[in-house]
């Protein structure tokens, strides 16, 4: 079926059932498994960013008034790297690993082979609608899976870019986009994958699980939480709160699952935080920064409102420091400090995933562990200190996702690093080689040869069972001591 014919009619489990159907006949053909064929697909989706540069910017101004160094950077960036990566590393990812065997299987060999699950699914969210549609892409073709992609239709721009370029760089049988809705994607969901991988709210995660597990479909998700980033007194203030801005308004204001969610610091040392805070803020965005070129806007006015209802609620009056200023006309709302934060608040209760900070204070900083655990598994964990002993427990103590001391965000441009979550911040991890492993199966193979021996069959006798226990142990001087006796070894 072609995806004229797609176009036609309306997607509904019938006709996501046909596509389906499509994609598994292309897998079954064997054309995705070839090292050429990955390649190819890899150099036509590093083609297709090259070529229309211009028009994801431009779709991001429109779907996020999105600033076009963000863009550049943070999608179109890293996606060429993982582009490059990937190529230079797939023969490598692609060979059989080489394992030892033991005393029970001799003579006998042993390998790892990676296959690729089949037909995969890919459903990516609106904050950023290509690098996170294309990167799980890159290691499901990498793997070599058939794939179908399903963008955010809350970032139509960016969805309609998608569905109209990429297939005509990509090999169209073998390769999908899917747009739409919540009729689209439960349509797809009701189909049996042979992996999904969701990226999006806790919410919607569980949706995708639920229907994964009618068919006990693996899924990958990469979900949020809240990110705290703990701040010691003894930093370089300027350098810690420009990264604190950075990571938090310097990113779709807000709007990323690892923007810094809450601070968290000691009383005493919360004023010349907030003060620094705010001394760059209006370096970076000016004193008016609703009107700031260098911020996105809020994405609709859904997320408009539940930012506002979280500014309105009455256990937060009077604790905004900085900012608060909304223009609901143009989706804008500035940069916001609230100080001493109740923890059971609205505002800490959820991701807050906008651009308002709280900032929670304690006694000692070690207390900030305990804050931490107490709810639910970041996606990710920053520390500012230069404290050694600091680091070395904040590592140990707090589980998250990733954990990045002295910064934040730039733990996820390093390919080497696995990108996930825990917990409700998600499961599975990707990045790098972690992309290719994560829709990729370790098939084990054992290979024997043909010398036998009768030990391991009826009749079974005492001195058989002397020496399977002592083969099956391992040792060579057990099997010695089963065969001759102990005065042997």
């Amino acid at each position: 079926m072609s995806d004229l014919e797609l176009g036609k009619k309306v997607f509904d489990a019938e006709t996501a059932s046909l596509l389906v159907k499509e994609l598994r006949g292309s897998f079954a053909s064997g054309r995705t498994r070839s090292h050429e064929w990955r390649v190819s697909q890899v150099k036509a989706l590093l083609k297709f960013l090259v070529d229309h540069e211009d028009q994801i910017v431009d779709a991001l101004l429109s779907d996020l008034a999105r600033p076009p160094f963000e863009t550049v950077v943070y999608e179109i960036g890293i996606l060429k790297n993982s582009c490059e990566v990937t190529l230079k590393e797939l023969k490598h990812w692609m060979m059989p690993e080489k394992v030892k065997t033991s005393t029970t299987t001799f003579p006998s060999s042993a390998e790892i082979v990676p296959e690729p699950l089949g037909v995969v699914l890919v459903i990516s969210p609106w904050n950023y609608p290509f690098l996170l549609s294309l990167d799980p892409v890159i290691g499901a073709i990498a793997a070599g899976n058939a794939v179908v992609l399903k963008p955010s239709e809350i970032a139509p721009a960016s969805s309609s870019l998608l569905a109209k370029l990429l297939g005509k760089y990509m090999d169209n049988s073998s390769i999908k986009v899917v747009e739409g809705a919540i009729d689209e994607t439960s349509a797809l969901l009701q189909q049996k994958w042979d992996k999904i991988f969701f990226t999006g709210s806790g919410r919607v995660g569980r949706i995708v699980m639920a229907a994964a597990a009618k068919h006990l479909t693996p899924v990958g998700l990469e979900l949020g939480g809240k990110s705290p980033a703990v701040v010691d007194s003894n930093i370089n203030i300027q350098v810690a709160t420009r990264r604190i801005i950075a990571g938090k308004w310097g990113t779709n204001s807000g709007q990323a699952c690892v923007s810094p969610d809450y601070i968290i610091t000691t009383k005493d040392h919360a004023p010349k935080l907030v003060d620094t805070l705010k001394t760059e803020l209006e370096k970076f965005f000016g004193k008016n920064p609703l009107e700031s070129e260098d911020m996105s806007r809020i994405v609709n006015s859904n997320h408009f409102a539940r930012l506002t209802k979280l500014l309105e609620d009455d256990k937060v009056s009077g604790k905004i420091v900085y900012g608060g200023e909304k223009d609901e006309s143009k989706l804008r709302i500035a940069p916001t400090i609230l100080l001493d934060v109740p923890t059971d608040s609205l505002v800490m209760s959820d991701e807050i995933f906008g651009p308002l900070l709280p900032i929670v204070t304690v006694n000692k900083l070690e207390e900030s562990f305990d804050v931490i655990n107490s709810g639910t598994k970041p996606l990710a964990a920053y520390l500012f200190t230069t404290n050694k002993k600091l680091k070395e427990q904040f590592v140990m103590k707090v589980s998250a996702g990733g954990v990045l001391v002295n910064d934040t965000l730039l733990h996820l441009a390093v390919h080497t690093l696995p990108f996930g979550g825990v917990g409700e911040s998600g499961m599975g991890a990707y990045h790098g080689k972690f992309s290719f492993d994560a829709f990729t199966h370790k098939k084990a193979v054992l290979y024997r040869g043909l010398i036998d021996a009768s030990i391991r069959y009826p009749p079974y006798t005492n001195t058989k069972m002397r020496l399977m226990k002592a083969i099956v142990g391992g040792g060579i001087l057990s099997i010695i001591r089963a065969l001759f006796g102990s005065s042997y070894a």
